[in-house]
């Protein structure tokens, strides 16, 4: 199937990108898609959380009353965590949320993923183009032109001498985020209401999904 290829100034240039029919007629893995976000947002976790033990907490390890005699239950040190000041029973314990995800697993939910996008029409074909200057007012131009500036958007640029410059001016715009596309993942990609892929990245791309 083609798709029309528009340039920064929102035109259409004449020019058509082909998709692979086996990529239009394709049925989504919604699954796959699932797993592959957790486990991106679980890798995304510090795990940092610590609570102090009763073996941490910094008090005296003297017996606080005797065993019995007392009419209350026996109580051996005031660290323990049924006490005000205690140490937590069963805290959080730094740790480490990544799980394994076969790499197959994560190309289908990929290929899920941007199928989504071509079914819902959210996938917009960008000629390539190059920014002389990290300027952000250039950028934000081009999202004027293509009718995106309020969209959540997503880049898949080719990695070429411009790119750096291209990244640098979408920084401060909190709806856009431009990435090489050899990076593309699912949670981006589905993150975002509008995918653009400029036209030189289309075949790594498929390559990558495929």
């Amino acid at each position: 199937m083609d798709f029309a290829i528009v340039n920064i100034k929102g035109d259409e240039t004449g020019k058509f990108i082909s998709i692979p029919d086996g990529l239009t007629d394709f049925q989504p893995n919604n699954h796959t898609i699932w797993l592959d976000v957790k486990h991106y947002l679980a890798a995304q976790r510090q795990g940092t959380h610590k609570s102090k033990e009763k073996f941490e907490v910094s008090y005296s390890t003297k017996k606080i009353k005797k065993q019995k005699g007392t009419g209350g239950a026996r109580a051996g040190s005031i660290k323990s965590g049924v006490f005000v000041g205690g140490g937590r029973i069963f805290g959080p314990r730094p740790r480490s949320y990544d799980f394994k995800l076969n790499k197959k697993v994560k190309q289908l939910a990929r290929k899920s993923a941007f199928v989504h996008k071509l079914k819902d029409n959210s996938l917009l074909f960008l000629d390539d183009f190059s920014l002389n200057k990290a300027k952000t007012k250039d950028f934000v131009k081009v999202l004027e032109n293509l009718k995106i500036l309020d969209n959540k958007t997503l880049f898949l640029i080719s990695e070429n001498e411009s790119f750096h410059n291209i990244q640098l001016s979408s920084r401060n715009i909190p709806n856009a985020k431009v990435v090489p596309v050899t990076e593309a993942n699912t949670y981006e990609i589905m993150n975002a209401q509008t995918l653009v892929v400029q036209a030189s990245a289309l075949d790594t791309l498929i390559n990558l999904i495929s």
